[in-house]
């Protein structure tokens, strides 16, 4: 299939849409024309001009669809684009789908009908979405948006329990999956009061279900977008419960859908020229940040690999083979990625390298610019805001630092009282919401006044994690509030004791958390996942040349004093590393 050739008519044999692409070249071929690898940013010229250039306007009424979307498309019914596609998705069989704005904005109008009528959902209902990197996930966010209905995504990892909690909690009044999941939902439905209607993305009929591509294409593409208010409820997140139970998140549609421009124009750095690449599972907010939102306020093109499972050789291969820009992945896929062959490679194309989701170890990041001759820029967020700080192009990059502080907030280190402490010292990472609560943090955790309440000390919200702040004005992770470690009156973050062992070629990767000691009250232990190279090793001889190895890469009171050997770690189903059943392991046991 020639990738120079028009994207143009609709295969109706297909139920996912996909499209077919016509030998009809065209003069301006986009992204034939490769840019010069530069750390120059394209949207503003420092760091240092962010907070005069970030300043939007919240109007009362705001609908992403039709304020941002809509807008894009008529912008390239008058030419005034790029011709690169809204959306392109391809999948390990190199089929692909290229929709333009118009295209999905039609596709996304024909849903919205569905969602009302068929499914008779009203504005304010909630939408449980469980889909893969698959072209209909993107379809229901847009005509959520288009009706008002509040999407709640969800992981296609999710086992009938958490599929049955997120159900009964949020109410939702419809769901739609495909059919590896459909047998699980049927399997709690009956307990679940609140829901009405399932769609079924899948080219065969289930019973109790609506078909997704059968409505689709019978549907009209008429649809009036809902005057929504900037306040109004959009999506809510079900925290991915590092540190206990999953908490849902509300978002309005002015938080996401214009507080994530600082996220587009100025740390992913975008234009409609661009096409950039989010490996996150379409189940998180990575997703709604970097594959829907950020890229789309700038007119980028998004581009999608189905990809069920990371595969090193297949991301490489995608990026040598397909004109992407700017690409964003987790540290844990970077850490896999340059344990490849990057010299098999080309990455023509690629400009702009990115990381989010937790802390990246400077020696992945110095593998990384030595194969690739491209820095990667962390940004640190959460579910529950944009980008609180990270690293901008223009800035000067410090290893183990995430960077300054975003545009989007006032971001201080401050005590337990709420006060802010001196740069150098470790305090909690905190945003200022007195006297003016930033519009980009999130609403609420909805039906949790409690857990609410308690993000908020003085006048900041808590992120819940511990840092400082340096001369510089960078600032640095130390963990998360509960992960942090008390051991004979030392504090010991264990990032950087991870940072430590990670540096030795018999680590694959570790967790580290406190483990009870009589004498110290407690003590740094790590988990650590063995390279396969080193699994046949003396484990007494390989814990003492870890221990030595820490001792000598990093302050001495902060070694392991115990190791333990383990074939995987406990993470949440968005790959994070759960140290709070670690942890919690390890004091059970005394």
């Amino acid at each position: 299939m020639n990738l120079l050739n028009i994207f143009c008519r609709k295969l109706r044999c297909r139920e996912q849409f996909v499209y077919q692409l016509q030998s009809k070249c065209t003069t301006s071929i986009w992204w034939h024309q490769i840019r010069k690898k530069s750390s120059l940013p394209q949207n503003f010229t420092s760091y240092e001009t962010l907070r005069q250039l970030y300043n939007p306007h919240i109007p009362e009424f705001f609908n992403f669809a039709k304020d941002v979307l809509d807008e894009w498309e008529a912008k390239e019914k008058r030419g005034e684009k790029s011709g690169q596609p809204a959306l392109w998705w391809v999948n390990d069989k190199r089929e692909e789908i290229r929709w333009s704005f118009e295209e999905l904005g039609f596709h996304s109008r024909c849903l919205a009908n569905i969602l009302s009528e068929e499914c008779q959902l009203q504005r304010g209902d909630r939408v449980l979405l469980i889909l893969p990197r698959i072209p209909e996930w993107w379809l229901v966010n847009i005509a959520c948006l288009r009706t008002g209905t509040v999407l709640i995504p969800g992981t296609s990892q999710l086992t009938a329990r958490d599929i049955l909690h997120r159900l009964q909690t949020s109410r939702a009044k419809c769901v739609v999956t495909d059919e590896s999941l459909a047998p699980l939902l049927d399997s709690v439905a009956p307990q679940c009061s609140s829901l009405q209607s399932k769609l079924l993305v899948s080219p065969r009929n289930r019973e109790g279900w609506l078909n997704f591509g059968e409505l689709l294409r019978r549907a009209s593409g008429n649809h009036v977008c809902l005057n929504t208010k900037s306040d109004e409820a959009m999506t809510i997140f079900f925290t991915s419960g590092t540190t206990g139970s999953p908490k849902m998140t509300q978002h309005s549609h002015c938080s996401y859908g214009i507080g994530l421009t600082v996220n587009g124009r100025y740390w992913l750095d975008l234009t409609h020229r661009d096409v950039m690449w989010n490996t996150s599972d379409t189940g998180w907010a990575k997703s709604a940040w970097s594959s829907v939102f950020a890229p789309w306020i700038q007119g980028a093109c998004v581009f999608v690999h189905h990809m069920p499972r990371f595969e090193s050789s297949t991301v490489l291969e995608t990026l040598s083979s397909y004109p992407i820009t700017t690409f964003c992945t987790a540290p844990t896929a970077y850490r896999m990625l340059v344990q490849e062959d990057l010299s098999r490679f080309s990455f023509p194309s690629l400009q702009h390298c990115l990381c989010a989701g937790e802390p990246i170890n400077p020696e992945v990041m110095g593998k990384w610019r030595e194969a690739m001759g491209l820095d990667i820029y962390e940004g640190y967020g959460q579910t529950e805001t944009v980008l609180i700080a990270g690293t901008f192009k223009g800035m000067k990059i410090k290893p183990g630092s995430f960077g300054k502080p975003s545009p989007a907030y006032d971001v201080q280190v401050i005590d337990d009282e709420g006060n802010i402490v001196p740069q150098g010292k470790e305090g909690n990472l905190a945003i200022r919401v007195r006297p003016h609560k930033p519009f980009s943090l999130f609403t609420e955790y909805t039906d949790d006044a409690q857990r609410t309440a308690e993000c908020f000390r003085g006048d900041f919200y808590l992120t819940g994690d511990r840092g400082l702040q340096d001369e510089d004005g960078y600032l640095w992770f130390v963990g998360r509030a509960d992960d942090v470690i008390l051991s004979a009156g030392y504090r010991i973050g264990p990032f950087e004791v991870e940072n430590a062992l990670i540096e030795h070629d018999a680590v694959a990767e570790s967790a580290v958390v406190s483990s009870p000691d009589p004498v110290r009250g407690e003590v740094v232990k790590a988990f650590v996942v063995l390279s396969s190279e080193f699994k046949t090793r003396d484990h007494d001889e390989l814990r003492a040349e870890l221990q030595t190895h820490v001792k000598r890469v990093t302050a001495p009171y902060k070694y392991p004093r115990k190791i333990e050997f383990v074939n995987q770690l406990p993470k949440t189903v968005s790959g994070k590393i759960r140290r709070v059943e670690l942890r919690n392991k390890e004091w059970e046991r005394g």
